[in-house]
């Protein structure tokens, strides 16, 4: 009689992975390949809910009406406030998977999520004070730091081949987040009303529950994380994590900043053809999702044709994009002006995609050189993933920083001009900057 040895059930228990060597073909096929896919299954649930919390602010202002007393300028540094504190918990997010595990600290900031969702319904009625929603709103920007240790994390389970579309499936299921509670906010608006803006936090309750418990049941932690504490300082030396940083900034920072602003853009620029937050909603979410779906691709394409090459062709056709979304404005036409912005979306998706494709790539190179100088070839592998982890982390950082600054642009922009047209040729300036970067530090003759 043969007995099987079935290996145990998950469980909130779950030890750390003995070995992990993704590299090699045949620990991959025989088990790495399962334990990868269905961390990234659970990783991308919990990222998805903590984007949505993030954006969280991006339909909630659409129902903040006279009876609130916030103009449109106020409105945009509301959904600028959990921008900026996203960003800055992106860096220590990115490290407390080194610090906890990647399956614990997936636990611990989805049900960190619960503080935002419950806080958000708790004040918001008409009659509370500005200074409380801008406090209350800084502390959804909790939501935008489980990107970082989510990427983090993803990127030590998968072998260097795979990473770009691991790495983009994981960030477009995460981003996707914008375009669906966008349209929870649009069912919630067509259905029970302005009046109700609680419900869009209190439908999270549920969910945000359910990503940490299937966390904890069905995740793991990898025992080569916990080298990587000191990867920062590393990291901040490196003058590449510095022009990547710039990079995102165009691509990240514009998918997140567009994504808040969208819907007040709409509302104050072409008042007359969306004279009520419903008939705007109906439009915010299809640039998210776009560009939500677009970055996984962004990434495949990156892993066959090389990461920036795809991302100068990508900056070619975002600096496209704002110059129609600037001759738009200037002619009055909503047509034109959906159609670049969708673009815009579309290629910050793409853009997302081949960029973070980039980042482990530069330094799976490195390693490359390395070993043929002599090095050893485990330990040169292993210094390439904890830097990649590491830029990872601050890139995003400041990538989401340009999330910021787009709303600020759009804020100065509407105060000073009465339209976003200076808003959209600093856009423009920008991604030329970036596509001129990409091409001299990366793709020209004797480039790195």
């Amino acid at each position: 009689m043969t007995t099987t040895v079935r290996p145990p059930r998950a469980t909130a228990t779950r030890p750390p992975l003995d070995r992990w060597e993704p590299e090699d073909p045949a620990f991959w096929a025989a088990t790495g390949a399962g334990v990868a896919r269905r961390n990234l299954i659970f990783s991308v649930l919990s990222e998805h809910i903590g984007f949505s919390v993030w954006s969280l602010w991006s339909v909630l202002v659409l129902f903040l009406g006279p009876e609130y007393g916030i103009d449109p300028a106020g409105k945009f540094v509301l959904t600028a406030v959990p921008t900026l504190f996203g960003a800055a918990l992106r860096i220590p997010y990115t490290f407390a998977v080194a610090v906890f595990g990647g399956r614990n600290w997936t636990v611990v900031t989805a049900l960190a999520l619960l503080l935002p969702t419950l806080l958000t319904a708790y004040v918001l009625e008409p009659g509370v004070s500005y200074t409380t929603l801008l406090c209350v709103a800084a502390v959804a920007g909790i939501g935008g730091g489980n990107f970082a240790s989510s990427m983090a994390n993803i990127n030590a389970f998968y072998p260097q081949h795979l990473k770009g579309r691991a790495l983009g499936v994981n960030a477009g299921g995460g981003n996707l987040g914008v375009p669906a509670v966008q349209l929870l906010g649009l069912l919630v608006l067509a259905t029970a009303g302005a009046g109700h803006p609680r419900l869009v936090p209190l439908l999270y309750v549920p969910l945000i529950v359910l990503a940490a418990v299937a966390a904890a049941l069905r995740m793991d932690n990898l025992p080569a994380l916990r080298n990587d504490r000191g990867a920062l300082r590393e990291a901040a030396r490196q003058p590449h994590t510095w022009v990547m940083s710039l990079l995102y900034i165009g691509t990240f920072g514009s998918f997140i900043g567009f994504g808040f602003a969208f819907g007040q853009v709409l509302l104050v620029q072409f008042a007359a053809d969306f004279p009520t937050a419903v008939s705007a909603a109906y439009l915010t979410f299809l640039g998210p999702l776009l560009g939500s779906l677009a970055r996984p691709v962004g990434g495949a394409m990156a892993d066959r044709w090389g990461g920036a090459r795809v991302t100068f062709w990508n900056f070619t056709a975002m600096a496209a994009g704002a110059l129609l979304v600037f001759v738009a404005s200037r002619a009055g036409s909503l047509p034109l002006f959906l159609t670049g912005f969708v673009a815009l979306f579309l290629f910050s998706g793409f853009g997302n995609g081949s960029t973070y494709k980039m980042i482990p790539g530069i330094f799976h190179a490195r390693a490359e050189r390395e070993t043929a100088a002599g090095a050893d070839p485990a330990g040169a592998s292993n210094r390439s993933r904890r830097r990649a982890s590491a830029v990872i982390g601050i890139a995003g950082a400041v990538g989401a920083l340009g999330g910021v600054l787009v709303n600020i642009a759009f804020r100065q922009s509407f105060l000073t001009e009465g339209s976003g047209d200076a808003a959209y040729l600093a856009f423009l300036a920008y991604y030329v900057l970036c596509l001129v970067l990409t091409w001299g530090v990366y793709l020209r003759r004797g480039a790195a």
